[in-house]
């Protein structure tokens, strides 16, 4: 089993910055994607960031504004969340599974964090 454990969320104002982290642990041998996830109330829940061996994926919402990066000796990722709109607030889930390429979607991941909530106001 692969424990996901997300910390960095907060209530900003817009423009704000804000860096998540997702530290993994347990049976993580084998495991090369992790993916950001959110969602908002109401909505369902999609794909932000996702990073697989070095190639990163992001939805176009925050490309520009969002950087993904692993730390795969410390078995965590980060999101670097830049000029933070209001739309962005939603809860944000950190995943893991062996591969993954393009979109992430939630049915393709079995490990999930508990979620974190990012608020942005304007």
């Amino acid at each position: 089993q692969v424990q996901l454990v997300e910390s960095g969320g907060d209530s900003v104002q817009a423009g704000g910055s804000l860096r998540l982290s997702c530290a993994a642990s347990g049976s993580t041998y084998g495991i090369h994607c992790m993916a950001w996830f959110r969602q908002g109330s109401g909505t369902r829940r999609e794909g932000v960031a996702s990073i697989d061996a070095g190639r990163t994926y992001y939805t176009e919402s925050v490309e520009g504004r969002f950087t993904i990066s692993q730390d795969k000796a410390r078995n965590t990722m980060y999101m670097q969340m830049n000029n933070l709109k209001p739309e962005d607030t939603a809860m944000y889930y950190c995943a893991a599974d062996l591969r993954c390429w393009g979109e992430p979607e939630p049915s393709a991941f079995r490990h999930w964090g508990q979620g974190i909530q990012v608020t942005v106001s304007s």
